[in-house]
């Protein structure tokens, strides 16, 4: 990768993510609707607005593979979701065809499939189970990295990202938690992998306790360095009682509970 883009620059995953990818390829364009803080010199800020086709067409121009982290990070309103997480990745996808972008590395998310139980492990084709309207924006951006990488040629890695953190914080992030170090050797190989056409992994450390099954990752190269383990006797010791049973019982967490008025009981016979 010659020049990589990286959306969403000023957010908090970029922030931990932008030193690494600019120490591994030499610069890096960054992109969002405000400058993000500490710029380094091998930096170049470009300003887009994820819902306008034309600015990001501009910040695309030149580029050989993008991270695209940009959007909504949270739950939010259906027009958010809508503007920043729909419109905003197919104008992504759409700008990076038509520059001649090689990769994509899109930053889907663990609510793709927060509704599965947390003592089931998943691997990453199972049926997509949105546990919110920010989890069903993931599920289309990850169908529409593959409808582009085999109708268009571009080569996508879908990274579902489990909690980007120095350390886990909380026993639900001893599962899917992801440090620094081991994201961008994702990001990474999604840019550098030859042949890549389309995939789907989780983006967690070697977690003990993890929920998914990752071996395609490690198929392709994939060697995390850190162990959410190392942190589980201090986390456990200062964990909360359990709450809402919704919460304690699917992958998600509280983004299955909230507004959360199915049949608990009946639906979960089903699992």
């Amino acid at each position: 990768m010659k020049t990589v883009l990286m959306t969403g620059a000023a957010g908090g995953i970029a922030t931990w993510l932008r030193p690494r990818l600019v120490e591994r390829y030499g610069s890096l364009r960054v992109s969002d609707i405000k400058t993000p803080e500490n710029l380094d010199s091998r930096e170049t800020f470009v300003a887009a607005d994820l819902a306008n086709l034309a600015e990001v067409e501009a910040a695309c121009d030149g580029i050989d593979g993008i991270v695209h982290l940009g959007g909504h990070s949270i739950e939010g309103p259906w027009d958010t979701i809508l503007n920043a997480n729909i419109i905003g990745t197919y104008n992504l996808f759409e700008a990076a065809r038509r520059k001649g972008v090689k990769r994509v590395i899109f930053a889907s998310s663990n609510h793709a499939v927060g509704y599965y139980p947390r003592d089931l492990r998943i691997p990453p084709d199972v049926v997509p189970r949105p546990d919110s309207r920010y989890g069903v924006s993931k599920v289309f951006g990850e169908g529409l990295g593959a409808m582009y990488a085999y109708k268009h040629g571009l080569g996508v890695m879908s990274l579902r990202i489990g909690n980007v953190n120095d350390q886990p914080v909380d026993a639900r992030r001893l599962a899917i938690w992801i440090s620094p170090d081991d994201i961008a050797q994702l990001c990474a190989i999604g840019l550098e992998t030859p042949e890549l056409v389309y995939e789907v992994v989780y983006a967690t450390s070697d977690n003990d306790r993890s929920w998914y099954e990752n071996a395609r990752a490690y198929a392709l190269g994939y060697r995390p360095k850190s162990q959410s383990e190392d942190y589980a006797k201090v986390v456990l010791a200062s964990e909360e009682p359990a709450g809402d049973p919704v919460a304690e019982y699917y992958q998600g967490g509280t983004f299955c509970a909230d507004e959360y008025t199915a049949d608990f009981d009946k639906i979960r016979a089903k699992d």
